[in-house]
């Protein structure tokens, strides 16, 4: 690997029949071994831009690479540097998971002393349903079946596109260890999801796409701190008809015993915020603090553009 960059994008287009722009003209780097966000709306064009990456969709003009190998002077390598795990389940049901893979590693020519699909599943917990009919697995397994055809190859790169969407809070919590541990491994992960919470959590780095262009792409502590509020929620233990003088810079809201106060984390802190409430000797039943976090951002960028 000749640079930092897992994926390299310089003036991408994408117009379909009838003029119709998905892809606007994106410049976009996503370093190697990354976790890296891809977040927009429906029709935001993440599909179409995954599609092109992955050789299901041809581009209109500009250039991509992945892991500095050109998608058009060297599609076959190109396509072996990747591994897609689409939203749509899509496998055999009358293959067992074993079955699957094995077709899957010969699509890529791998031979049998290097094939590892055995120990594929047992990483996703599916060696116990190796010979089992795919058709019997439940949800989850099907869902950890596709993320293991999309990993036969050990591609550098992956992309799981909405890959929790539809399941439950364990076995969503079960596939946000593997991904972690897999990028741990040195895989660069790139992940579509409608779920901001689960980009908060896994992401190092996160691009928002909208109407085919790119709104912003920073590191995710970067995005938080495009915006920076906290809030501070002060349950009283006695109702006040007025608020002290000092508190009204920062009051957001009163309601008799309830009091919420707002402010920008480069101007004070919530310790100074905390002292003057103390000094004007207010009972405090209970206090509880927010931060701005991705999905504040997120809709305040697609409302700006």
């Amino acid at each position: 690997m000749t640079n930092s960059h897992a994926i390299e994008v310089k003036k991408l287009f994408k117009v379909y029949k009838g003029n119709i722009i998905a892809i606007n003209n994106i410049d976009l780097n996503i370093p190697h071994g990354s976790i890296f966000g891809l977040l927009g709306p429906n029709g935001a064009g993440k599909s179409t831009f995954i599609n092109i990456l992955a050789g299901l969709a041809s581009k209109s003009s500009g250039s991509v690479k992945i892991c500095d190998i050109d998608i058009d002077s060297n599609p076959k390598t190109a396509r072996g540097a990747i591994g897609v795990v689409p939203q749509e389940v899509n496998i055999d049901p009358y293959f067992t998971p074993i079955e699957i893979l094995d077709n899957q590693a010969g699509y890529y020519g791998i031979s049998s002393k290097d094939i590892q699909n055995k120990t594929i599943l047992r990483e996703l917990n599916l060696s116990s349903k190796t010979n089992a009919y795919s058709r019997s697995l439940s949800g989850g397994m099907k869902r950890r079946l596709m993320i293991a055809k999309a990993i036969v190859h050990r591609p550098p790169v992956l992309v799981l596109d909405e890959p929790t969407a539809g399941v439950d809070v364990e076995l969503r919590q079960k596939l946000w260890t593997y991904i972690k541990r897999l990028n741990k491994s040195g895989t660069t992960i790139i992940l579509t999801t409608h779920y901001l919470k689960e980009a908060e959590k896994l992401c190092d780095q996160i691009a928002i796409i909208n109407k085919g262009k790119i709104i912003v792409s920073k590191t995710k502590d970067e995005l938080l701190k495009m915006i920076g509020t906290k809030e501070i929620h002060i349950q009283l233990k006695q109702p006040i008809n007025k608020v002290p003088h000092n508190l009204f810079p920062y009051l957001f809201k009163h309601n008799k015993d309830l009091l919420i106060l707002r402010y920008k984390k480069n101007m004070t802190s919530t310790g100074k915020i905390i002292k003057l409430i103390m000094k004007n000797k207010l009972d405090i039943l209970e206090l509880t603090t927010k931060e701005t976090d991705l999905e504040e951002i997120f809709l305040k960028l697609l409302k700006s553009k």
